[in-house]
């Protein structure tokens, strides 16, 4: 690849990535979709270095119970 249309290319893809950030577009939908039936409210932690994965987590005790009695 040329070095322009490569700078370009990265730009591009760049510009998607904050973008996604922006819009919270960085879980799958199968995941969004989990999130929501079981009603997660807590935080989610995803640790990304050199374009991986590296770590993911998120802090208990954030769960919505229904009591229904």
């Amino acid at each position: 690849m040329q070095p322009a249309v490569q700078a370009a290319s990265e730009g591009e893809n760049f510009a998607e990535f904050r973008r996604k950030v922006r819009a919270a577009e960085l879980l799958s939908a199968a995941t969004e979709r989990l999130l929501r039936e079981i009603q997660f409210t807590g935080k989610l932690t995803v640790v990304v270095q050199n374009g991986r994965v590296l770590k993911s987590g998120y802090e208990e005790g954030y769960f919505r119970q229904n009591h229904e009695e």
